[in-house]
């Protein structure tokens, strides 16, 4: 699990890395609202399209290669970005991280599950790692593009490189043959049933959580996108985004423990009927108590975070790559698809008043989680 979360860091700083790309997008070469939405749109769109197909690949075959060529592909794609000449260029090397981003995270959710041995606490390890490559993004972007503009965005590859050789040499010593379930062995390279398989697939609950996914998608991930430029940009809009990323990693590994204690819909619902002031608050809250809300807001829309992963795969027992493919993409790729819309918005208003939007969203993930049970062979 620890290597697991090492790598799920090195590829999620990418995700982290965009929104931080975005006040110097906007510095130095004048970019607009809907103009950075759209990159942001860029890291999105390409891998909610294909991260349920390779959900898809990796139920039917074992793809452990495809993790240290996912964080490759991620990296290389976030370092192009800054040296592209033009905004379809850039656009397109962003997409590109997010393809790697896409492929990376049905496998290794897979080889997650497989260690955990069914922990919720040690579930939240896996997804503290990724919340951990947000948190340091911009630690990471700020600085170095601080000190030699976009075009120094070559150094960015740096923590995705280090975790695609550390991965290749973990997974060669025996982590790859990890399955869900060991009860039969796999033919050829074909992956081994996942546990329980005898129970169906819940899709209709699959589906009411899918949709409590992508409304935490659109409040987080607009908050993220703009909350640098809500703050001013500069070293005001990194804290800002070190404490939404960082607040983040503390929700996880809070949603994790909670979860063990009182159950995960019990924890899901609570953290979000939270998040609806804690949201209002990072929006409308002025210097510097809006960096309380900021981290507020992270806590309590990031603890149901790996909740959504185990419940996604419980409900689809025969398919847990393609459910944690679905339930980790969505949990980006929707609020992604919302930016142009934040954006547009935003320049038709102002900033403050297309953020405030977002407070609807967490009201709605309370809503649409009511009609969600734990799995029959759960509550058994």
């Amino acid at each position: 699990m620890g290597v697991l979360a090492a790598g799920h860091a090195g590829v999620d700083v990418y995700q982290g890395a965009v929104p931080a790309l975005v006040p110097f997008l906007v510095a130095e070469r004048g970019y607009g609202y809907v103009a950075v939405s759209g990159v942001v749109l860029a890291a999105t769109l390409l891998s909610s399209i294909v991260q349920p197909g390779f959900g898809l690949l990796t139920d039917r075959w074992r793809m452990p290669w495809l993790i240290p060529v996912a964080m490759v592909t991620a990296a290389l794609g976030v370092a192009l970005s800054g040296v592209a000449g033009s905004y379809e260029l850039t656009w397109l090397a962003v997409a590109l991280s997010g393809l790697g981003v896409a492929a990376y995270h049905p496998e290794s959710a897979r080889l997650a599950r497989a260690a955990s041995e069914g922990s919720h606490v040690r579930m939240s390890w896996f997804s503290l790692g990724g919340t951990l490559g947000f948190a340091a993004a911009p630690v990471l972007v700020t600085p170095i593009l601080a000190a030699g503009g976009l075009a120094a965005s070559w150094w960015l590859a740096a923590p995705g490189l280090l975790g695609a050789a550390l991965t290749m040499a973990v997974l060669r010593t025996g982590l790859a043959g990890a399955g869900p379930s060991r009860a039969a062995p796999a033919p050829q390279n074909r992956a081994a049933p996942a546990a329980g398989d005898q129970r169906r697939d819940d899709w209709r609950s699959f589906g009411w959580l899918s949709l409590v996914i992508g409304a935490r998608s659109i409040a987080y991930v607009g908050l993220s996108a703009f909350i640098a430029l809500h703050l001013g940009g500069g070293t005001a809009g990194a804290a800002g985004l070190f404490v939404l990323f960082a607040g983040g990693a503390a929700g996880t590994l809070l949603g994790g423990a909670a979860a063990s204690r009182w159950g995960r819909l019990r924890t899901l619902r609570v953290a979000y009927a939270a998040a609806v002031p804690a949201v209002a608050g990072a929006v409308l809250a002025p210097a510097p108590v809006v960096y309380v809300f900021v981290a507020a807001a992270a806590v309590s829309l990031y603890a149901p975070f790996s909740l959504h992963v185990t419940l996604g795969q419980d409900y689809l027992p025969g398919r847990v790559g393609t459910a944690g493919g679905v339930t980790l993409g969505l949990a980006v790729s929707v609020g992604g698809l919302a930016s142009p819309a934040i954006g547009a918005l935003a320049e038709a208003t102002s900033l403050p008043a297309a953020l405030t939007v977002l407070v609807v969203f967490p009201a709605a993930a309370w809503a649409l989680a009511a009609p969600l049970r734990e799995p029959e062979a759960v509550r058994t």
